[in-house]
């Protein structure tokens, strides 16, 4: 781990441990040392560019939600510490709604909720980050709709002028990371997976899922089998049929004691125009960030997590059409 604290074995270790540190042990101020200055946040909700930012927004949540753990999950990385290193760190995040905040007056509601977070590193501060709550789970555990809650956020902010504007192709902003990953097959087979998808032959999920797939969605959706695989892509797919679906990173691993692994960052750029998750067509032009983590067994792919934001894309489209 050349360039970085000789406590950390590795950059899951690394990882994993300076978000306890921050987090759990109340460490925030280390964020001046493990961020970097200018760093570019991206998150569905929006852009966020400097630690002194991050700071602000890690105190307001742990405001809200005092008693909030992070627990990780798996970090899917590619990289060198000499060349700088990727990590897509999956964290199952518990949390009780205790104080007023974004969320509205405290609810004391106990909440569970994952999150992905693409990291860049390199001598040991992290300068590059993209970050998908899942924040139809939040909200709904809180007794909100998706849609409503992007309604009311939106006129909290001061309405469609003047509230935060959502991570979109004009918002983002170039952060240091140029990289798009590694070459490991098992980041090619999932990408080539989702592709397939993505270009609507859904026969690629009774072809390459393992029939028993287990399968975590927004919303804090659990399923299994196949049929919800088909139910969950097309869902997505058919409400913006003609949207570009592009991979902005790929990653593929084989760890010792962890079945093969991929992680992949996507988006979907372009207008709602059919029916499907997001209900009547409006023609509002949407982006949609995506993580998305596999793991395969011997029957396929068996384990499927992927996170998108919809209060986001509910907010592009109330933005656009009222």
């Amino acid at each position: 781990m050349k360039g970085f604290d000789e406590r950390w074995t590795d950059f899951p270790h690394y990882i994993i441990g300076i978000t306890k540190e921050v987090w759990e042990d109340r460490g925030i101020s280390t964020l001046h040392k493990y961020y970097a200055p200018d760093i570019v946040v991206r998150s569905p909700a929006s852009v966020v560019v400097g630690n002194e930012k991050v700071i602000a927004s890690t105190m307001a949540t742990l405001a809200e939600f005092p008693d909030r753990t992070l627990l990780g999950e798996d970090v899917i990385w590619s990289g060198t510490p000499e060349d700088g290193m990727l990590s897509s760190h999956r964290i199952l995040s518990t949390a009780t709604h205790l104080g007023d905040g974004v969320y509205g007056r405290a609810t004391g509601k106990a909440l569970q909720y994952r999150i992905i977070a693409d990291c860049h590193a390199i001598n040991g501060q992290i300068n590059d980050e993209w970050l998908i709550r899942d924040q139809t789970a939040i909200v709904r555990q809180l007794g909100y709709d998706p849609k409503a809650y992007a309604a009311e956020l939106m006129l909290r902010e001061g309405g469609p002028d003047a509230c935060v504007q959502p991570l979109t192709a004009e918002t983002d902003l170039r952060g240091p990371y140029k990289g798009r990953g590694n070459n490991n097959e098992w980041g090619t087979k999932y990408g080539g997976i989702l592709r397939r998808i993505m270009n609507a032959d859904m026969a690629a999920i009774p072809a390459e899922y393992d029939r028993a797939v287990q399968c975590e969605y927004p919303g804090g959706e659990t399923a299994h089998g196949t049929e919800s695989v088909d139910r969950f892509w097309m869902g997505l797919r058919a409400s913006f049929p003609d949207a570009i679906f592009t991979i902005d990173h790929q990653i593929g691993r084989e760890d010792p004691m962890m079945p093969p692994r991929a992680a992949i960052r996507w988006s979907l750029e372009g207008r709602h125009d059919g029916w499907g998750v997001f209900g009547q067509p409006t023609g509002a032009h949407i982006y949609v960030l995506g993580i998305s983590h596999a793991e395969f067994g011997p029957r396929g792919l068996r384990r499927e997590y992927t996170l998108f934001d919809e209060t986001a894309i509910w907010k592009q489209i109330l933005l656009e059409t009222g």
